[in-house]
């Protein structure tokens, strides 16, 4: 069966998309700590992040990277926090989190409320950035 994840990738389920390749794909979390807080995946469907072989795991933190400077053109903060946790979906799956203290990776704390519209602008503020410092 597939994964909530998978489907965001074959587009049966919308998402608002930062980044994309042929291995990995990256967008918006909708229950986000802190705004920009983006998922990145690998399109292969593969429940723990450390059964990956060595190639893609390191191939999907070069991916992240790539992600997390994207972010940091677009959302003021100190650094891009990164999280593995793995157990919300059986999909592997690396938070980033725009942070400003080490308590803005707090999981356990209230996630923030926002819309459709304003998750589109963050995603369109985000690959505006990157596209503009290239």
């Amino acid at each position: 069966m597939a994964t909530l994840f998978s489907k965001i990738v074959a587009g049966e389920i919308p998402c608002h998309k930062i980044a994309e390749n042929d291995q990995f794909f990256a967008f918006l979390d909708i229950n986000p700590l802190a705004e920009g807080h983006t998922l990145v995946i690998p399109k292969q469907e593969v429940d723990y992040i450390f059964d990956l072989d060595d190639n893609t795991l390191a191939t999907m933190m070069l991916f992240a990277k790539e992600v997390a400077k994207m972010i940091e053109q677009a959302i003021p903060c100190k650094r891009v926090g990164l999280t593995v946790i793995g157990l919300e979906v059986p999909h592997a799956h690396i938070h980033l989190i725009p942070i400003n203290k080490e308590s803005d990776m707090f999981f356990g704390q209230q996630k923030l409320s926002v819309t459709a519209e304003q998750l589109a602008a963050t995603a369109q503020q985000i690959t505006t950035a990157s596209t503009r410092n290239k």
